[in-house]
Protein backbone atom coordinates (compact mmCIF):
# COMPACT_ATOMS: atom_id res chain seq x y z
CA UNK A 1 0.00 0.00 0.00
CA UNK A 2 1.31 3.61 -0.42
CA UNK A 3 -0.55 6.49 0.75
CA UNK A 4 -3.40 4.10 2.02
CA UNK A 5 -4.16 2.77 -1.75
CA UNK A 6 -3.05 0.00 -4.04
CA UNK A 7 0.29 0.79 -6.17
CA UNK A 8 -1.60 -0.91 -8.81
CA UNK A 9 -4.88 1.36 -8.97
CA UNK A 10 -2.43 4.79 -8.42
CA UNK A 11 -0.24 3.16 -11.17
CA UNK A 12 -3.17 2.27 -13.43
CA UNK A 13 -4.90 6.03 -13.29
CA UNK A 14 -1.53 7.56 -13.68
CA UNK A 15 -1.27 5.52 -16.65
CA UNK A 16 -4.67 7.08 -18.80
CA UNK A 17 -2.68 10.33 -18.54
CA UNK A 18 0.87 9.39 -19.54
CA UNK A 19 -0.11 7.55 -22.50
CA UNK A 20 -1.72 10.31 -23.63
CA UNK A 21 1.19 12.43 -23.85
CA UNK A 22 3.36 12.84 -26.51
CA UNK A 23 6.58 12.14 -25.13
CA UNK A 24 6.17 9.99 -21.78
CA UNK A 25 9.65 9.41 -20.65
CA UNK A 26 8.77 5.52 -19.19
CA UNK A 27 10.79 4.18 -16.34
CA UNK A 28 10.76 1.45 -14.31
CA UNK A 29 11.92 0.87 -10.58
CA UNK A 30 12.54 -2.30 -8.92
CA UNK A 31 12.92 -2.56 -4.95
CA UNK A 32 15.41 -6.19 -4.51
CA UNK A 33 13.87 -5.60 -1.07
CA UNK A 34 10.25 -6.34 -1.71
CA UNK A 35 10.85 -9.20 -4.10
CA UNK A 36 9.91 -12.48 -2.69
CA UNK A 37 11.52 -14.64 -5.25
CA UNK A 38 8.29 -16.02 -6.22
CA UNK A 39 9.06 -15.61 -10.18
CA UNK A 40 5.09 -14.43 -10.75
CA UNK A 41 6.78 -11.76 -12.90
CA UNK A 42 8.58 -14.53 -15.39
CA UNK A 43 6.11 -16.59 -15.76
CA UNK A 44 3.30 -13.89 -16.39
CA UNK A 45 5.12 -12.49 -18.90
CA UNK A 46 6.54 -15.96 -20.49
CA UNK A 47 2.62 -16.44 -20.62
CA UNK A 48 1.84 -12.80 -21.88
CA UNK A 49 4.45 -13.41 -24.77
CA UNK A 50 4.04 -16.84 -25.60
CA UNK A 51 7.76 -17.16 -24.93
CA UNK A 52 9.72 -20.53 -26.34
CA UNK A 53 12.45 -22.31 -24.27
CA UNK A 54 15.30 -20.71 -23.27
CA UNK A 55 13.93 -16.83 -23.72
CA UNK A 56 13.11 -15.22 -20.70
CA UNK A 57 12.47 -11.53 -20.85
CA UNK A 58 12.49 -11.11 -17.18
CA UNK A 59 14.60 -13.76 -15.50
CA UNK A 60 15.11 -12.83 -11.61
CA UNK A 61 18.37 -13.51 -10.69
CA UNK A 62 19.65 -15.11 -7.41
CA UNK A 63 23.06 -13.86 -5.45
CA UNK A 64 23.81 -14.26 -1.86
CA UNK A 65 26.80 -11.84 -0.18
CA UNK A 66 28.91 -12.64 3.11
CA UNK A 67 29.65 -15.46 5.01
CA UNK A 68 27.42 -17.48 7.40
CA UNK A 69 26.01 -16.43 10.01
CA UNK A 70 26.47 -12.87 8.37
CA UNK A 71 24.95 -13.55 4.91
CA UNK A 72 22.82 -11.72 3.06
CA UNK A 73 19.95 -13.02 -0.33
CA UNK A 74 19.46 -10.81 -3.27
CA UNK A 75 16.96 -11.35 -5.86
CA UNK A 76 17.06 -9.05 -8.83
CA UNK A 77 15.20 -8.77 -11.82
CA UNK A 78 16.30 -8.26 -15.68
CA UNK A 79 14.02 -6.90 -17.97
CA UNK A 80 15.18 -4.89 -20.94
CA UNK A 81 16.66 -1.66 -19.66
CA UNK A 82 15.25 0.43 -22.51
CA UNK A 83 19.02 2.72 -22.65
CA UNK A 84 19.13 6.10 -24.06
CA UNK A 85 22.44 4.96 -25.35
CA UNK A 86 21.38 1.36 -26.66
CA UNK A 87 24.10 -1.12 -28.06
CA UNK A 88 22.04 -3.12 -29.73
CA UNK A 89 20.84 -0.52 -31.89
CA UNK A 90 24.40 0.39 -32.76
CA UNK A 91 25.36 -3.42 -33.13
CA UNK A 92 22.23 -4.11 -35.60
CA UNK A 93 23.17 -4.31 -39.33
CA UNK A 94 19.97 -3.21 -40.84
CA UNK A 95 20.08 0.54 -39.40
CA UNK A 96 16.97 2.41 -37.63
CA UNK A 97 14.65 -1.12 -39.35
CA UNK A 98 15.21 -4.03 -37.32
CA UNK A 99 16.30 -1.98 -34.11
CA UNK A 100 15.33 1.37 -32.76
CA UNK A 101 14.43 3.17 -30.01
CA UNK A 102 10.91 5.12 -30.21
CA UNK A 103 10.98 8.62 -30.43
CA UNK A 104 7.07 9.61 -30.40
CA UNK A 105 3.88 9.04 -28.38
CA UNK A 106 4.16 5.83 -26.52
CA UNK A 107 7.00 4.22 -28.17
CA UNK A 108 9.16 6.98 -26.73
CA UNK A 109 12.46 6.05 -25.11
CA UNK A 110 11.11 2.05 -25.55
CA UNK A 111 13.88 -0.39 -27.50
CA UNK A 112 12.00 -2.10 -30.26
CA UNK A 113 12.10 -4.50 -32.64
CA UNK A 114 10.62 -5.14 -35.82
CA UNK A 115 10.55 -8.72 -36.69
CA UNK A 116 9.88 -8.53 -40.64
CA UNK A 117 13.34 -6.64 -40.87
CA UNK A 118 14.87 -9.06 -38.22
CA UNK A 119 17.49 -10.66 -40.49
CA UNK A 120 18.54 -13.11 -37.55
CA UNK A 121 21.80 -12.46 -37.61
CA UNK A 122 22.38 -11.77 -33.81
CA UNK A 123 24.82 -9.30 -33.61
CA UNK A 124 22.72 -7.64 -30.98
CA UNK A 125 22.76 -10.72 -28.72
CA UNK A 126 26.60 -10.12 -27.59
CA UNK A 127 26.41 -6.76 -27.74
CA UNK A 128 24.14 -6.04 -24.57
CA UNK A 129 25.75 -5.96 -21.15
CA UNK A 130 22.45 -7.21 -19.75
CA UNK A 131 21.73 -10.12 -21.71
CA UNK A 132 18.37 -9.10 -22.67
CA UNK A 133 18.13 -10.21 -26.13
CA UNK A 134 18.42 -14.30 -27.66
CA UNK A 135 17.19 -15.77 -31.09
CA UNK A 136 14.21 -17.73 -31.32
CA UNK A 137 14.68 -21.11 -32.45
CA UNK A 138 11.08 -22.08 -33.33
CA UNK A 139 11.27 -24.69 -30.40
CA UNK A 140 8.41 -25.80 -27.94
CA UNK A 141 7.74 -26.40 -24.38
CA UNK A 142 6.32 -29.68 -25.25
CA UNK A 143 7.95 -30.59 -28.42
CA UNK A 144 8.69 -33.93 -26.76
CA UNK A 145 4.47 -34.64 -25.98
CA UNK A 146 2.23 -36.46 -27.71
CA UNK A 147 1.27 -32.68 -29.33
CA UNK A 148 2.07 -29.09 -28.52
CA UNK A 149 -1.57 -27.44 -27.08
CA UNK A 150 -2.97 -24.57 -28.52
CA UNK A 151 -2.22 -22.32 -26.01
CA UNK A 152 1.44 -22.84 -26.46
CA UNK A 153 0.32 -22.27 -30.45
CA UNK A 154 -2.04 -19.53 -30.20
CA UNK A 155 -0.94 -15.98 -31.31
CA UNK A 156 0.49 -13.13 -29.16
CA UNK A 157 0.56 -9.44 -29.73
CA UNK A 158 3.99 -8.25 -29.17
CA UNK A 159 4.70 -4.59 -30.64
CA UNK A 160 0.97 -4.19 -31.11
CA UNK A 161 0.83 -6.76 -33.91
CA UNK A 162 -0.17 -10.09 -34.23
CA UNK A 163 2.28 -12.95 -34.55
CA UNK A 164 2.25 -16.80 -34.06
CA UNK A 165 5.26 -18.71 -33.81
CA UNK A 166 4.70 -21.21 -37.29
CA UNK A 167 7.38 -22.47 -38.95
CA UNK A 168 9.42 -20.13 -40.08
CA UNK A 169 7.17 -17.48 -39.60
CA UNK A 170 8.20 -14.39 -37.08
CA UNK A 171 9.23 -13.78 -34.35
CA UNK A 172 10.68 -17.53 -34.95
CA UNK A 173 14.38 -16.59 -35.95
CA UNK A 174 14.52 -13.33 -34.85
CA UNK A 175 15.56 -11.40 -31.97
CA UNK A 176 13.39 -11.43 -28.80
CA UNK A 177 12.97 -9.11 -25.63
CA UNK A 178 11.14 -7.37 -23.48
CA UNK A 179 9.67 -3.61 -24.51
CA UNK A 180 7.77 -2.84 -21.55
CA UNK A 181 4.74 -4.48 -22.82
CA UNK A 182 4.43 -2.13 -25.83
CA UNK A 183 1.19 -3.76 -26.73
CA UNK A 184 -0.30 -3.91 -23.34
CA UNK A 185 0.68 0.20 -22.86
CA UNK A 186 -1.41 1.23 -26.19
CA UNK A 187 -4.57 -0.47 -24.66
CA UNK A 188 -3.98 1.68 -20.96
CA UNK A 189 -3.05 -1.32 -19.74
CA UNK A 190 0.38 -1.48 -17.45
CA UNK A 191 2.89 -4.16 -18.02
CA UNK A 192 2.49 -7.72 -17.11
CA UNK A 193 5.29 -7.88 -14.53
CA UNK A 194 3.89 -5.15 -13.11
CA UNK A 195 0.24 -6.38 -11.90
CA UNK A 196 1.95 -9.74 -11.70
CA UNK A 197 4.16 -8.88 -9.03
CA UNK A 198 2.76 -10.18 -5.53
CA UNK A 199 5.23 -8.18 -3.59
CA UNK A 200 4.80 -4.88 -4.91
CA UNK A 201 7.92 -4.91 -6.04
CA UNK A 202 8.03 -3.44 -9.43
CA UNK A 203 6.57 0.34 -10.46
CA UNK A 204 6.29 1.78 -14.17
CA UNK A 205 5.46 5.09 -15.19
CA UNK A 206 6.08 8.25 -16.37
CA UNK A 207 9.21 10.40 -15.18
CA UNK A 208 8.31 13.38 -16.58
CA UNK A 209 5.67 13.61 -14.66
CA UNK A 210 7.40 14.33 -10.88
CA UNK A 211 3.96 13.54 -9.40
CA UNK A 212 3.85 9.80 -10.69
CA UNK A 213 4.77 6.57 -8.38
CA UNK A 214 8.17 5.92 -10.05
CA UNK A 215 8.86 9.90 -9.76
CA UNK A 216 8.31 9.91 -5.96
CA UNK A 217 9.51 6.27 -5.07
CA UNK A 218 13.11 7.89 -7.21
CA UNK A 219 13.23 10.73 -5.03
CA UNK A 220 12.39 8.83 -1.44
CA UNK A 221 14.91 6.26 -1.74
CA UNK A 222 18.45 6.19 -3.18
CA UNK A 223 18.26 4.21 -6.66
CA UNK A 224 21.09 2.55 -8.79
CA UNK A 225 21.62 1.26 -12.28
CA UNK A 226 22.15 -2.05 -13.36
CA UNK A 227 25.66 -1.72 -15.22
CA UNK A 228 25.58 -4.93 -16.74
CA UNK A 229 25.40 -8.56 -16.20
CA UNK A 230 29.12 -9.96 -15.57
CA UNK A 231 28.93 -12.64 -17.90
CA UNK A 232 28.25 -10.21 -20.83
CA UNK A 233 29.27 -7.46 -19.83
CA UNK A 234 32.97 -7.34 -20.82
CA UNK A 235 32.33 -9.17 -24.27
CA UNK A 236 29.86 -6.53 -24.49
CA UNK A 237 32.53 -3.49 -23.95
CA UNK A 238 34.87 -5.21 -26.11
CA UNK A 239 32.82 -5.41 -29.02
CA UNK A 240 31.79 -1.39 -28.20
CA UNK A 241 35.39 -0.67 -28.12
CA UNK A 242 35.90 -1.92 -32.02
CA UNK A 243 32.98 0.20 -32.59
CA UNK A 244 31.09 -3.18 -33.35
CA UNK A 245 32.81 -3.41 -36.33
CA UNK A 246 34.13 -7.09 -36.17
CA UNK A 247 34.73 -10.08 -38.43
CA UNK A 248 31.84 -12.88 -38.84
CA UNK A 249 34.18 -15.28 -37.30
CA UNK A 250 34.49 -13.02 -34.44
CA UNK A 251 31.01 -12.33 -34.58
CA UNK A 252 29.98 -16.04 -34.67
CA UNK A 253 32.24 -16.54 -31.59
CA UNK A 254 30.72 -13.73 -29.44
CA UNK A 255 27.48 -15.11 -30.73
CA UNK A 256 27.83 -18.11 -29.72
CA UNK A 257 29.71 -17.50 -26.11
CA UNK A 258 26.31 -15.22 -25.27
CA UNK A 259 23.88 -17.50 -26.32
CA UNK A 260 25.31 -20.20 -23.74
CA UNK A 261 25.72 -17.50 -20.87
CA UNK A 262 21.94 -16.34 -21.58
CA UNK A 263 20.53 -15.11 -19.64
CA UNK A 264 23.50 -15.11 -17.04
CA UNK A 265 23.54 -14.91 -13.42
CA UNK A 266 25.51 -11.83 -11.70
CA UNK A 267 23.95 -8.44 -11.99
CA UNK A 268 26.37 -5.74 -11.48
CA UNK A 269 25.21 -2.66 -9.97
CA UNK A 270 27.21 0.33 -10.85
CA UNK A 271 26.96 3.54 -13.21
CA UNK A 272 26.21 2.18 -16.55
CA UNK A 273 27.31 4.15 -19.94
CA UNK A 274 24.01 2.78 -21.59
CA UNK A 275 22.38 4.91 -19.42
CA UNK A 276 19.08 2.78 -18.41
CA UNK A 277 15.70 2.88 -17.82
CA UNK A 278 15.41 0.67 -15.25
CA UNK A 279 16.13 1.21 -11.53
CA UNK A 280 16.52 -0.62 -8.31
CA UNK A 281 16.27 0.01 -4.95
CA UNK A 282 18.91 -2.28 -3.33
Amino acid sequence: MYDGKDEILIMQNELKTAVKSSNPKWAMVISTKACAMCQACTIGCMVEHKSPPGIRYRPVYETEEGKYPDTKRQYTARPCQHCDNPPCVQACPVSGKATWKGTEGISTGIVMINYKECIGCGKCIPSCPYGARLLDDGSFHAAKAPFVPEMEKGPAYEYAGKTVRDGNESPVGNARKCHFCYHRLKEGMLPMCVTTCIGRATFFGDLNNSGSMVSRLMKENKTVELSEVREFGDTAKKIAARKFDLKSGEWKTVIDSATAAYPGKTPVFGKSSTNPKVFYII
